[in-house]
């Protein structure tokens, strides 16, 4: 192998598939960036067995100069290192032996022991006959809006992924830890035939949704993983076992009272009320309607306490009183993306349900916490 290729363009590349890299691994190739360099181009490999990823780097002109068609391992970390601190527009690599690769510019050199290329892993990308297409903005925004509500905790493994449920022409993404629900709903271009309701590892399609590019996203998926294809991206991950909850039921059909307020306004209002909560898993704040006022509060034995109220519209002259866990609720907030919110109230001890007012597509559901 033997190319001389532009350091941003090969750069991107390596800090792509870098994702999949396991310094953990007991495969020792897998802690490596396989590089495969044909006429057309060349192709970057990266997996730690639970996502792979591949990135392809077309020839084009003045991006790389291919001189000999050949493959390598090298270790990730060095490899990257060494490339993000080259100033050189243009880099040299040179494969000698089938293990070892030469870096250099004009005034550098660097030699690398690499891994011959037999010692990878077959690991299968395949595609399927129907995708399902997705508008990649519209796919990272569904994921920014619900992955922060996975659970951490892996004794209940499939609240640990994003369930993902596709009927028809939708498809709706939910995420929970059983404290808290996020819930986005989105129309598929194309129809299906086929209906899918799979769980994928949350911290998986939390780095696609880093990588991928504004355009358009296939979602090919089979019995234990799935591939998602964009442009000249290929990410696959595991598939969680197992079936997720019904979320469906948690959510209140009829609210006793609905205020609509300010997410920014609101969202700034708990964040000082929440100051002196110790602790800072649950920092539990109480929230009471008066009138047209909305007033927060909060308390700290050894500290002192702190309120604060605000205007907010009402739907009827009901009034609540409730305690809720503030890091939630600005999580849920903070996702929202218009101006106002609407906050719905069954009952003291009901869920709360958190929607951006001019997109009901995406629902925040908030368990609410008993302080007597």
């Amino acid at each position: 192998m033997k190319i001389i290729i532009n350091k941003d363009i090969l750069l991107e590349g390596l800090n792509k598939v870098s994702k999949a890299l396991s310094t953990k691994n007991l495969v020792p190739a897998l802690a490596g960036i396989k590089f495969d360099l044909n006429e057309k181009g060349l192709t970057l490999t990266a997996s730690d067995n639970d996502i792979t990823i591949q990135t392809f780097i077309p020839q084009e002109e003045d991006n790389m100069t291919i001189e000999e068609e050949g493959s390598i391992i090298i270790q990730g970390k060095y490899i990257l290192d060494i490339i993000r601190k080259i100033q050189t527009e243009k880099i040299n690599l040179e494969v000698f032996d089938e293990a070892k690769l030469t870096i250099s510019t004009e005034n550098s050199e660097y030699n690398l022991n690499g891994i011959n290329k037999k010692e990878y892993p077959n690991i299968a990308l395949e595609e399927s006959k129907n995708p399902i297409v997705l508008d990649a903005k519209e796919f990272k925004n569904m994921i920014n809006q619900t992955s922060f509500a996975v659970s951490n905790d892996e004794s209940r493994p499939q609240l640990t992924g994003i369930n993902f449920k596709i009927n028809v022409d939708e498809l709706e993404c939910n995420a929970t830890d059983s404290y808290r629900l996020a819930r986005k709903t989105i129309k598929l271009n194309d129809v299906t035939t086929d209906n899918y309701n799979i769980i994928i590892p949350g911290k998986n399609i939390s780095e696609l949704a880093k990588i991928i590019d504004d355009d358009k996203l296939e979602l090919h998926i089979f019995n234990n993983k799935i591939l998602f294809k964009s442009k000249n991206l290929l990410f696959q991950s595991r598939l969680i076992n197992g079936s997720y909850p019904n979320t469906a039921n948690l959510l209140p059909s009829e609210s006793m009272l609905k205020i609509t307020v300010n997410i920014n306004d609101l969202y700034n209002v708990i964040d000082r009320v929440s100051t002196l909560t110790s602790d800072k898993e649950k920092n539990v704040v109480t929230l009471e309607t008066e009138d047209n006022k909305l007033i927060m509060r909060s308390s700290n034995v050894e500290v002192g306490r702190i309120e604060e109220s605000m205007d907010v519209k009402k739907d009827n002259d009901e009034n609540i009183k409730i305690s809720f866990s503030a890091k939630y609720m600005m999580e849920a907030l903070r996702v929202l993306t218009g101006l106002e919110a609407t906050i719905s109230f069954v009952g003291e001890i009901s869920p709360i349900i958190v929607q951006d007012k001019d997109d009901e597509r995406v629902i925040q559901l908030v368990l609410p916490i008993r302080t007597y």
